[in-house]
């Protein structure tokens, strides 16, 4: 009754309303007249000409229209709550598998416009496309600080180390090593004598000397110190890639685990400063075979066990949150909606279909490529970072950029972030939590940032107000710019590391940290799923898969190379058969060796036709060699694809081939014939490319790979058996003609050809 009275009430103001503006019509010329003479005269004259009725009216018709849209809305929002419920409930009734990739989403239309909320759907997470991968990305962010610490509350890590020493073993130089050919004769003979056991001297270089610290969750931790002074080899030895060849001491520990009992690989990554990327992928297709690769969307059972427990506890989930959770829990995606999510928040949205590039491809910009490189590791299980000299050729604000998407994932992902930077400018470094200043292999410093002023302070040492506070923490420590910092009024003398040390071993500071360091950590508090204990993320058939997309995008990339190839070999058979044209030669002794002659150019030619290869596999090795340390795949599972996707190049380049060359030249028009052509053609390309593959993994450089090249193929051609036969080889190298591949094919053209019928008699004919 209430609701009826409320819209009796707006009809009969709303009737006033329209009476009132009827008379104004009416009235329209005396209502100017009266506006102009309102403007003329005072308007406190005017005002009492208004009725106090009106007002009245208006602002009961104003209070009633806001009551009247507030019930609306609470209607729209129950309506809304009863269909979700309703949703909720449909989807509690699928199947368990069906349950585990439906989720309920809401479609958002304008959201500045009143009810926005277009309607709730039932989708099916594995077929989200683009638009709605970045809808929902979108709603999971839009307030970053709150939704995202719902969203990624992942396991965090703890790193620790206590009192470790890395040392390096040299063989010691006697006199100048200058580059000359008698010292490079000496030097000779050194390394023999010392491979003999005679004349060894070695010595022991400290490159980390007894060091300890520990670098917490949801910090990001700064490494400064001047070059040499070992922070490098600190961010190796904590992410487990040191040489083997160095000599460690000492514990590192996560969440109170040593090193050896997990696999460090899958658990921290370490970022050096140079970008390594296959130039011809996307950002989104390189983040995306990371995430496949890295083992996103292997999280089935958890959210089978997820979503049992939330049936018994009769929870509706949030709809965003649901609808991601489920996305990224889906194996074998192509593309996940983690790689949205990631890209969002590197920044990488507004590139993402853009190729890497290198330096003969345009491609993403230089800041790009080092947030690609974060992207491409954090998108997977790595929960902690290390990350090296990251602002090697950037400008300084490109590298404020990357450091304030590094500080919003450790806020956020609670992400353990250890970052080293030589020089970083005053603004780059307000960013950081956290400040680990090294000098000769130690730490003079570990602690908070807003705490390192007044410990050098407290040693004599103050930085000026116009002097960046990074670069005052390294022209501290060294001897020549050390005194222009010096505050006391005493003598100044020159304090050395050791003496750094030492008082910030006595500092409060110095004190917290020893103590917190000796304190074992409560493995209760660290969660099973911190550590990986796995090397690889996928089992063996996935990884073949994934590896087999890969391969097979980049050859679609380079399907200019592969036409281009094809169309050479075509043309090159079309001048060969009119070089060797069927309707010059015979079939006769004379001409027999013409037939042998273009039988061995063919070879030649398709061996010499896989000589691309060499170039395309060395410049993906350092890709190769960076992913295969990451525990991304083995070897075998990059090979395998490599060989058995060039199998149908290696065909149609044989059919091009032979196709035009076979029936020109005249060889014998038998179809069993012509296959066993074609297939010792296609053998022998096959073989050259997986021949030069394999020099390039060996040489591993553009120089040394054509080098390794060059030689392979003239060894081959030198004991193929046309240029020296076998008979006039000597007897020692006879050998190298069993072992080339080369005159088992021109074997088996001369067996195919010359023991045709046609050749058979002229063969038996005497003379």
């Amino acid at each position: 009754m209430e609701l009826e009275d409320e819209e009796e009430r707006k009809r009969q103001l709303y009737d006033d309303h329209q009476g009132g503006h009827g008379e104004r019509e009416a009235d329209a010329g005396d209502r100017r007249s009266l506006s102009l003479e309102i403007e003329g005269e005072s308007s406190s004259v005017q005002k009492p000409a208004l009725s106090s009725s009106w007002r009245a009216a208006a602002a009961s018709f104003r209070e009633s229209l806001s009551r009247s849209l507030s019930l609306n809305q609470q209607h729209d929002h129950q309506e809304i709550d009863d269909e979700a419920e309703l949703k909720w409930a449909a989807v509690e009734r699928l199947p368990t598998l069906d349950r585990l990739h439906t989720s309920v989403f809401e479609f958002h239309g304008d959201s500045d416009s009143v009810g926005s909320l277009l309607e709730l759907q039932m989708v099916d997470v594995r077929r989200l496309g683009a638009a709605e991968r970045r809808m929902v990305v979108d709603t999971l962010i839009a307030n970053i600080h709150r939704d995202n610490l719902r969203l990624l509350r992942p396991p965090t890590v703890e790193v620790r180390w206590h009192d470790v020493c890395v040392e390096a073993e040299c063989q010691v130089v006697q006199g100048k090593p200058l580059p000359t050919i008698w010292n490079a004769a000496i030097s000779n003979l050194s390394a023999v004598s010392s491979m003999l056991g005679f004349n060894r001297q070695h010595s022991r270089i400290r490159i980390l000397n007894g060091i300890s610290g520990v670098v917490k969750p949801s910090k990001l931790t700064l490494l400064l110190g001047p070059p040499g002074c070992g922070k490098t080899t600190l961010l190796k030895a904590l992410a487990g890639k040191l040489n083997a060849n160095l000599k460690v001491t000492g514990e590192i520990e996560y969440n109170g685990v040593k090193l050896s009992d997990f696999v460090p690989e899958k658990t921290a990554a370490y970022i050096d400063q140079y970008d390594l990327h296959v130039p011809e992928m996307t950002v989104r297709e390189t983040i995306d075979f990371s995430a496949r690769f890295q083992g996103v969307g292997n999280r089935a059972e958890i959210m089978k066990e997820v979503i049992r427990r939330e049936k018994e506890a009769g929870i509706n989930p949030d709809p965003d949150v649901d609808t991601y959770m489920k996305a990224i829990s889906v194996e074998g995606l192509e593309r996940s909606i983690q790689t949205d999510y990631i890209m969002k928040i590197m920044g990488l949205d507004i590139c993402a279909d853009i190729m890497v590039g290198d330096a003969m491809r345009r491609g993403i910009s230089g800041g790009e490529k080092k947030r690609l490189t974060t992207g491409e590791m954090i998108v997977g299980p790595s929960k902690a970072l290390f990350m090296d000299e990251i602002s090697t050729g950037l400008d300084s604000s490109t590298t404020f950029q990357i450091v304030s998407c590094l500080q919003q994932l450790a806020h956020i992902s609670e992400s353990t972030i250890l970052v080293s930077l030589l020089q970083p400018a005053p603004e780059t470094y307000e960013l950081f939590d956290e400040i680990i200043l090294m000098a000769e292999g130690r730490i003079v410093y570990h602690g908070s940032k807003s705490c390192i002023m007044s410990f050098f302070e407290s040693c004599g040492f103050k930085c000026p107000e116009r002097k960046g506070a990074a670069d005052f923490l390294q022209e501290v420590l060294s001897r020549k710019d050390q005194q222009q910092y010096w505050s006391w009024r005493e003598t100044y003398n020159f304090v050395s590391i050791d003496q750094f040390c030492d008082k910030f071993r006595v500092s409060q500071i110095g004190q917290n940290l020893a103590r917190e360091i000796s304190t074992p950590y409560d493995r209760l508090e660290g969660h099973k799923n911190s550590l990986s204990y796995s090397i690889y993320s996928l089992s063996k058939w996935e990884l073949l898969k994934a590896c087999f997309a890969r391969e097979l995008l980049l050859m679609k990339r380079n399907a200019f190379i592969y036409i281009t190839k094809t169309l050479q070999l075509g043309l090159l058979a079309a001048i060969t058969g009119t070089v060797f044209l069927r309707t010059h030669m015979g079939v006769d002794r004379v001409h027999a060796n013409y037939y042998m002659g273009s039988l061995f150019y063919a070879l030649i030619l398709l061996m010499v036709n896989g000589f691309p290869e060499l170039a395309m596999a060395i410049s993906r090795l350092p890709v190769f060699y960076k992913q295969r340390d990451y525990c991304f795949y083995p070897a075998w599972a990059y090979a395998v694809p490599a060989f058995i996707l060039k199998v149908p190049v290696s065909l149609v380049e044989s059919i091009a081939w032979t196709s035009i060359s076979y029936f020109l030249i005249g060889y014998t028009p038998e179809a069993s014939r012509f296959f066993c052509h074609l297939l010792v053609l296609f053998l022998i390309h096959t073989g050259a490319l997986s021949m030069f593959r394999c020099v390039a993994s060996y040489c591993q450089t553009m120089v040394a790979g054509s080098v390794g090249g060059t030689m392979s193929f003239l060894v081959i051609l030198l004991f193929g058996g046309f240029i020296i036969p076998r008979s006039s080889m000597p007897n020692w190298l006879k050998w190298g003609f069993w072992l080339s591949p080369l005159s088992y094919a021109e074997i088996s053209l001369t067996v195919n050809e010359f023991f045709a019928p046609r050749w058979l008699k002229v063969f038996s004919t005497p003379g």
